[in-house]
């Protein structure tokens, strides 16, 4: 399909005003519930989570490795030097597209999660190894079990077979941009234009506003807790929405740039902070702890890495979840609630490259440098931990994430300095997140590849407002439209399923074209 189709196609889109209410009512009255009876609402959210935790959990484990295993199938195949997206050249260079990928899809996780999750698992041994807590053996089960959370799996799922799918259809068949699109090899044209595929866009954004709007509101409560701690302000709703404002800003400006320049340069400037930062903890810390841990845990994940995937424990096939509903399943979910639409914004910046090449960047290289990235800062505070006892897990007691990252850089020197640092990459961290989900679900709603602005602003703002919404009803609002995540993540890995054996099919079908 030419680019000059193309052209013509997003000239003749128009919001999809059904998909439009479906998915905004929907995550409209989930705020006015919250408003109205928490309760009620929690207990709703809780029974939900615990049914698609249960009955769903192992199918999302296996959909995981699957994806991830075929990813490496389809880069070993001839097909897999085909470029897609209709054009020779890349778009961005190769850090721009790094950037853009490991940005928006780390999002605030990036830097809360990386010093929580290590410190939790350390603390608290996964039961896979059972180790004995806050010990040195505890350890290399602890980083093992990060790497395996937003390790190979987690990234492989954002977008890498999915995304070989959406190039495909979109760009040489000329079909839509749009999650409806991954149904086609099962439902032919009903998914492009029945009901199907209104139900599979309408569950791709409801997810994604869900996944998205949790970290904006768990910004506003992280970082109100920070500035308390290093400027004793009064940590309340009015700081926590004031920061969410601020967060608004930033990225709806950004938005109204476009994509070329927008989300890139936010994406540029977090690369180059993440960088300066890790380097200088790497340095000032305990760097031989760190890369000893690094090595050490990666060996640990890879020789268990197929227990570790498919881990039940005493759940079995159809039972209570346990900890592996509110650590692996949950992760899962939230991953997966990402995947279409995520799929949809690599391959929108990912065209003039190959299959090989995006895949490799997804399942290889990005998880690598998380793992890296997990490493120096919850490495660095479980060695504080080890040093001193209580230094870090007081902080982190009632698993305090913000806490536990600011007592890790309030202890490196220049702790003050560097704890404000953190704060702001975590800020523009969650900017580029807010930035090209806002771009994707306008894509989605008009089927353009450049939706206008005034629809990405309109969706920016309205994440912050239900943000402020759900904060204001205390953090009890925002932890429910996270566990609500899981919840929408049924339906969602449902739409992924195809992609096991079509882009798998696809490749095939350009390496016997070569």
């Amino acid at each position: 399909m030419s680019d000059a189709t193309l052209e013509t196609g997003a000239k003749e889109g128009r919001i999809n005003k059904p998909l439009f209410l479906i998915s905004g009512g929907f995550i409209a009255i989930f705020c006015i519930a919250a408003l109205v009876n928490l309760q009620a609402l929690s207990a709703a959210v809780d029974w939900g989570f615990n049914i698609s935790a249960t009955y769903f959990g192992l199918y999302w484990q296996v959909l995981l490795l699957a994806t991830f295993l075929i990813g490496l199938v389809l880069c070993l195949l001839p097909g897999g030097r085909a470029i897609m997206g209709g054009i020779t050249t890349p778009e961005f260079t190769t850090f721009q597209w790094g950037s853009m990928i490991m940005c928006t899809l780390l999002a605030g996780g990036g830097v809360f999660w990386a010093a929580g999750e290590p410190i939790a698992h350390f603390l608290y041994s996964p039961p896979l190894y059972g180790a004995e807590g806050a010990t040195e053996s505890a350890v290399n089960p602890a980083i093992a079990q990060s790497f395996m959370h937003w390790g190979f799996l987690a990234w492989a799922i954002l977008g890498s077979l999915t995304t070989v799918m959406l190039m495909h259809y979109h760009y040489e068949k000329g079909l839509p941009l749009a999650p409806r699109t991954l149904l086609y090899p099962v439902f032919g044209d009903k998914a492009i234009n029945g009901p199907i595929g209104l139900i599979a866009d309408a569950s791709s954004i409801i997810a994604v506003v869900a996944g998205t709007v949790g970290p904006i509101g768990f910004l506003g409560l992280q970082v109100s807790y920070g500035l308390a701690d290093l400027f004793g302000l009064t940590d309340g709703f009015a700081l926590q929405a004031t920061v969410i404002a601020g967060l608004v800003a930033i990225y709806t400006i950004s938005a109204m740039t476009g994509l070329s320049r927008g989300i890139q340069i936010l994406s540029k400037v977090n690369v180059l902070l993440a960088a300066a930062l890790l380097l200088f903890v790497l340095i000032a810390g305990p760097t031989g702890f760190i890369f000893g841990s690094f090595f050490s845990g990666f060996g640990t994940y890879v020789e268990n890495f197929f227990q570790m995937a498919l881990y039940r424990g005493d759940a079995g096939v159809f039972g209570e979840p346990g900890w592996l509903g509110w650590w692996t399943v949950f992760f899962w979910g939230w991953f997966m609630g990402y995947g279409p639409l995520m799929a949809m914004f690599i391959a929108r910046v990912s065209r003039g490259r190959s299959i090989r090449s995006i895949i490799i960047m997804l399942s290889i290289i990005a998880p690598i440098v998380t793992n890296f990235w997990f490493t120096i800062i919850g490495g660095t505070g479980i060695a504080m931990e080890l040093e001193a006892t209580g230094l870090i897990s007081s902080a982190f007691e009632g698993f305090n994430l913000p806490a536990a990252l600011l007592a890790i850089t309030n202890n490196l020197p220049m702790g003050f300095v560097i704890s404000i640092l953190f704060l702001i990459l975590t800020t523009i961290f969650v900017a580029t997140t807010g930035d090209s989900m806002s771009f994707v679900i306008s894509a989605t709603m008009s089927n353009e590849n450049n939706p206008p602005a005034a629809l990405r602003v309109f969706w920016g703002i309205a994440m912050g407002v239900m943000a402020v919404i759900l904060i204001s009803v205390g953090s009890g609002g925002v932890s429910k439209l996270q566990s609500f995540i899981v919840v929408t993540a049924v339906p969602v890995s449902l739409l992924l399923l195809p992609s096991l054996w079509d882009a798998l099919r696809i490749t095939l079908a350009k390496g016997k074209a070569e």
